[in-house]
């Protein structure tokens, strides 16, 4: 009886030491990233630009934007959001124009920074990032969009509001 217990215990310390070597296999699928896909850019409308010109900080945001339309490769794509991400970030901390100053534009960036900040993390777990993409291109998009309807807003809202 003591041998078969001792037998039994050699046998489990044996059978749980013994490291099984399983091959793993990556599955490393490079994700190749295609400009040409991306939706294109919201034209501004002029009045808004004549605002936006005066803003260094936006006007450096764009051109980093327009900079993902010229990418080539995955390397250069990860260039070009680290870069938005560094413009966003200096956007966000700046002084906005009065006309822009507005919770609907500070939303529409945070917005942007959430799809900007996607795209990174899929490309940091090397998950496809055509989707975010679009998202950070619509998010862009819907940025520009505000710039206008806050421009061509005529409403006075403290006359509506009787204050």
């Amino acid at each position: 009886m003591g041998k078969s217990i001792i037998l039994g215990a050699l046998a489990l310390f044996l059978f749980s030491c013994s490291q099984d070597k399983k091959v793993e296999v990556k599955n490393d699928t490079l994700v190749v990233f295609h400009a040409e896909k991306l939706p294109k850019l919201l034209n501004i409308s002029q009045n808004a630009m004549d605002i936006l010109k005066d803003w260094p900080e936006y006007n450096a945001l764009e051109t980093s934007f327009k900079a993902l339309y010229n990418v080539k490769d995955n390397d250069g794509l990860s260039v070009v959001i680290e870069d938005l991400v560094e413009k966003q970030k200096l956007l966000e901390a700046s002084t906005f124009p009065d006309k822009f100053d507005t919770p609907q534009v500070k939303s529409r960036l945070k917005v942007f920074k959430t799809y900007i900040l996607k795209v990174k993390a899929n490309m940091g777990y090397g998950i496809e990032t055509a989707i975010p993409l679009e998202e950070m291109v619509g998010a862009y998009n819907a940025m520009s969009d505000q710039f206008m309807v806050t421009v061509n807003n005529t409403l006075d809202t403290q006359q509506l509001l009787g204050e």
